[in-house]
């Protein structure tokens, strides 16, 4: 029997009122702004109320580099909250929101899979309470002002061609990358090159998840760089005067948003930044509300360890304050099989037939990519646990090749069915992570912001993705100094390349050695507060495929909504 869609399995639960999940967090009901009987923002006074409750356990979850179609991160991350109390403990989740371009796409919405989803499912993954809009217009806000101030006499003296503020949307529109606005009368505005981003990946959404408060958010608004002056001196939104009518439009989508998973787990879903180009966790806030809520608090970091659990580490980490005692590394057989480089998986089309068969030896050589992903969660002193996250056409003896590399490597591992059977199929798992974080912690940042930017990126390359060593494009090694000049060099870095290898090369499988990563340009994300190197072929807008998912949604006979996974 075919197991229902996720659509179909949501429309099955048994949904308390969110009072009731907030409660089970004490959460004061004065603090709590429901949005229907599901779905609430919670105020950020909660953060001071809940001062006094002792910290959770601190779980983040990633995974191996994956595949175009992913691992069931956030699948996993909710099976994890919902197995913690099949064995006796209390968890809360902490996830990023969807992006209507990847659901209305090839990936789908962010809710989770299967039996392990958070709901209600149509509101999550369609706006929920409309903070990617307000994203969109606080951004475009600041588009809109740049554009008038340039047409108004630009007395800062910006160059036009050193602009670097584009305009966001929330679909995927490839026409849109590349664009020329201002065109028609005199009256319509200065006619120049720009283009759109998709709305997860603006530095306004990448400052509401590191934001503290909305003081801090305004502060950070300011601090947005738009580009530069005739004389390179750069040029914020507070010179623009638009940071404050930014925060205002922002205001309410600071709060995070409270769910609830298919077993009632409670689910802090907000923010949702791009995991290539940022640094691709949930929000601050949620996290700080979150860790006061029970035993655990699990959240997810986008793509593998090299990426969104590096960015957690060394980001998000340094600005909560937080410190994680143990982390969850994803890995599926087909994951492992397509690192042993003799498959290829493409999105949208069926999976290559000899991925299905039984090998076992493709597992262990595929293993290379699990076994620097453990190395990565590592070198910041956080204890792994793979979880091995189940297929119905994987092995046996696929699973037992991965326990293997585990056990190899001194590392716990369960194999999870929580896609199937819900929070019962991944209590191994729970089990497992429970001992892990009950060992002792040693976390640690894995550079000094004091470090020189040059040093701070040859230790990321070298360290987590395996390079020998990094080279400099002229326009690069130019932008780093600017920077460092401006006083921008004691900021973090997020690495901006390719999700499907440990390289900037997304041909190059498992742990590639013998390679140097190509830093091609470097941008700063001032307000956000880190600087991110661009290696390889960045797309910051995606396109529609031609089998995506807006083709197959639609509303039915009675109004309800059908085809939405």
């Amino acid at each position: 029997m075919a197991m229902p869609s996720p659509l179909e399995i949501s429309r099955q639960a048994t949904l308390k009122p969110v009072a009731d999940i907030a409660a089970e967090l004490t959460i004061p009901p004065w603090l709590v702004q429901p949005y229907g009987e599901h779905i609430a923002k919670i105020d950020l006074g909660a953060i001071e109320a809940l001062s006094d409750r002792p910290l959770a356990k601190y779980v983040v979850v990633t995974a191996i580099t994956p595949t175009p179609l992913g691992e069931g991160k956030t699948t996993t991350t909710v099976g994890l909250g919902q197995a913690m109390n099949h064995i006796g403990k209390r968890a809360t989740i902490s996830l990023r929101q969807a992006s209507m371009g990847p659901t209305f796409g090839i990936k789908g919405g962010a809710a989770g899979g299967g039996y392990s989803q958070v709901v209600p499912f149509e509101s999550l993954n369609l706006h929920l309470t409309g903070d990617m809009h307000a994203v969109t217009a606080a951004h475009n806000q600041l588009s809109a002002m740049l554009d008038s101030h340039l047409y108004l006499g630009n007395k800062l003296d910006i160059d036009q061609h050193r602009v670097t503020w584009r305009r966001v949307l929330d679909v995927n529109d490839r026409a849109l990358r590349n664009v020329v606005i201002g065109l028609g009368s005199s009256a319509d505005g200065v006619p120049r090159q720009t283009g759109f981003d998709i709305t997860a990946a603006s530095e306004v959404m990448a400052i509401l998840a590191l934001s503290v408060s909305l003081r801090d958010m305004r502060a950070r608004m300011g601090s947005i760089v738009v580009g530069y002056s005739r004389s390179g001196e750069p040029v914020t939104a507070e010179q623009l005067k638009g940071a404050g009518a930014m925060t205002v439009i922002m205001r309410d989508a600071l709060r995070p948003n409270l769910l609830q998973t298919l077993e009632n787990t409670p689910a802090l879903v907000h923010a949702g930044p791009f995991g290539n180009i940022a640094h691709g966790n949930s929000s601050v806030v949620a996290d700080l509300i979150g860790i006061r809520g029970g035993d655990f608090l699990i959240t997810e970091a986008g793509f593998g360890a090299d990426m969104g659990a590096e960015r957690f580490f060394n980001i998000k980490c340094r600005v909560s304050g937080l410190r994680p005692d143990a982390a969850v590394v994803v890995a599926t057989v087909r994951g492992l099989k397509a690192h042993s480089g003799k498959h290829r998986i493409v999105a949208g089309r069926p999976l290559p037939p000899a991925l299905l068969e039984e090998n076992p030896e493709e597992v262990a050589i595929g293993g290379a990519n699990l076994r620097k992903q453990i190395e990565n969660v590592r070198l910041h002193g956080v204890t792994p646990v793979v979880a091995i996250n189940a297929m119905p056409d994987d092995f046996a003896s696929e699973h037992a090749a991965i326990r293997e590399i585990a056990a190899s490597m001194g590392v716990r591992s369960a194999v999870c069915r929580h896609f199937a059977e819900g929070g019962a199929g991944a209590a191994e798992l729970a089990e497992a992570v429970v001992e892990a974080a009950d060992e002792p912690s040693d976390f640690r940042f894995l550079y000094p912001l004091d470090l020189p930017l040059r040093d701070k990126i040859e230790a990321i390359a070298t360290r987590v993705y395996g390079a020998d060593g990094v080279d400099y494009a002229p326009a690069a090694a130019t932008q780093i100094d600017s920077y460092e000049r401006n006083g921008f060099g004691n900021l973090p870095l997020c690495i901006a390349k390719s999700q499907l290898s440990l390289s900037h090369d997304p041909a190059l499988k498992g742990a590639p050695t013998g390679w140097r990563l190509p830093v091609r340009e470097v941008r700063a994300s001032v307000g956000a507060g880190f600087i991110y190197p661009i290696c390889g072929d960045m797309r910051t807008m995606p396109g529609l495929a031609s089998n995506s998912a807006a083709e197959r949604i639609d509303i039915d006979e009675n109004g309800e909504i059908v085809g939405l996974a």
